[in-house]
């Protein structure tokens, strides 16, 4: 799961665009050999390029302040730090310190606080298919370790593959996209283009049902922009099947970002397991491979539908599906039968959606896991993660510590995880990582 407003886009019904005509190109599935899959993109993701002469964009000149926060790596420039503002529309500008020196060229968002969105150092640099193809084909030569283990991945990553406001998943043949900031959507034919000839896809949804849009002033809906992308995607992720929906699931289609730590928690499943907030099942999935029976719990009915039919696609037989709030049946079960878990996953939403909600977030994270924590057998596993982006790494070990003292146990430290390397997180851009987790051990 991702951030509150960024990454999160709520679900909202269709609104179809035009469909790009012709013959669609024949189409290799990720899974026979990705490898392969990418090596025209790759080749052409690493030509060079260079600025057509003559090309001129506004500018925009910045106040010290926000030309530090360029040179420390960050790329978004706020509204107070514009000293003088474009004179045009939402767009590509180049961009000048308060000393007259040019400083790089961004997208230029008049509506948005985040006025600026650095995408270049060079001033000189015209934002054309050619710099698109650069560097999207740079995201896409990162993800190429990850092609051969799953069929649904993120391609572009927003700020975190230099591509700010842009968010680009990938769904076995189709490719669900987000245009976050008015200064991107003016560049959606060219780089929806680029997306064709360097993935060739056999459709592209605009997800673009997200709240941020509404503040940029762009409109809010989900869009077909090429081909045709169907109403569910069987996508394969390390060997388990799951069903994504790219027009009304939840983010883009499903949550890929704990794709690595369903792995991990599944490898080392034991006994009997817990899957708290399981929604379509996809840890319950992994853990059900070595546990030797799970609980898939969720307080949605139509979730546990939806794992219900990905436990059939993969002929597991060993997940109990429990309607539930997991702060109630978490209770009830320890009052009821004290330690009776031997591997637990929290996986919950986010419950801080903003700095303000985080006191009381805090307080509902300590809950869960401290509950989590009593049900353990000696020698048991839990699994815990938040995906609120305003809990902070030191923040989420003081409450983990916190709930640790307070359950009586010797808890140890196992490992710490973060995002995958399709959700890269840049350490100059907090605002790229969100997702932090924990394995813990109940030592006795």
């Amino acid at each position: 799961m991702g951030p509150s407003d960024a990454y999160g886009p709520v679900e909202q019904g269709r609104t179809y665009g035009w469909v790009h005509g012709g013959a669609r190109p024949d189409i290799k599935p990720v899974g026979t050999n990705a490898a392969a899959d990418w090596d025209a993109a790759l080749s052409i993701g690493m030509q060079s390029r260079t600025a057509p002469a003559g090309r001129s964009y506004d500018v925009a000149v910045v106040t010290a302040k926000g030309a530090r926060r360029w040179k420390l790596g960050h790329p978004w420039i706020y509204r107070s730090d514009v000293s003088r503002r474009p004179d045009g529309p939402a767009g590509a500008v180049r961009v000048e310190d308060h000393r007259g020196k040019r400083i790089g060229t961004a997208l230029w968002s008049p509506a948005s606080e985040i006025s600026l969105r650095m995408v270049d150092h060079d001033a000189s640099v015209a934002l054309d298919a050619e710099w698109w193809r650069h560097r999207i084909g740079t995201a896409i030569r990162r993800r190429e370790s990850i092609a051969n283990l799953t069929t649904a991945f993120r391609l572009i990553h927003g700020e975190g593959d230099g591509c700010p406001s842009l968010i680009c998943d990938r769904y076995d043949r189709w490719l669900v996209v987000q245009l976050m900031s008015a200064g991107l959507e003016v560049f959606r034919d060219v780089i929806v283009d680029v997306l064709e000839e360097l993935v060739h896809p056999a459709g592209i949804l605009a997800r673009n049902d997200v709240p941020l849009r509404a503040k940029e002033h762009l409109s809010v809906s989900v869009e077909l922009l090429r081909g045709s992308v169907p109403d569910e995607v069987e996508v394969n992720e390390h060997g388990i099947r799951v069903l994504a929906a790219p027009w009304r699931g939840q983010k883009t289609g499903a949550f890929l970002d704990q794709r690595e730590n369903r792995v991990l928690i599944g490898e080392l499943a034991r006994g009997r397991a817990l899957d708290c907030f399981s929604y379509h099942g996809s840890f319950a999935l992994h853990l059900a491979r070595r546990a030797d029976s799970v609980v898939a719990l969720d307080v949605s009915a139509e979730a546990l539908r939806r794992a219900g039919e990905n436990c059939v696609r993969n002929e597991i037989t060993n997940v109990e599906l429990v309607e539930a709030d997991a702060f109630d049946y978490l209770r009830e079960q320890h009052r009821a039968f004290g330690e009776c878990f031997e591997t637990i996953v929290l996986d919950p939403p986010a419950f801080a959606k903003s700095r303000a909600s985080l006191p009381a977030a805090i307080r509902g994270y300590k809950e869960i896991n401290l509950r989590a924590l009593r049900l353990l057998t000696p020698g048991g596993l839990l699994f815990t993660a938040s995906c609120s982006f305003h809990l902070t790494k030191p923040l989420f070990l003081e409450m983990l510590q916190s709930a640790a003292a307070d359950s009586g146990r010797r808890v140890a430290l196992r490992a710490m995880t973060g995002q995958p390397i399709d959700h890269p997180e840049v350490i100059t851009i907090p605002e790229t990582g969100y997702l932090k987790g924990a394995l813990l051990e109940v030592l006795d």
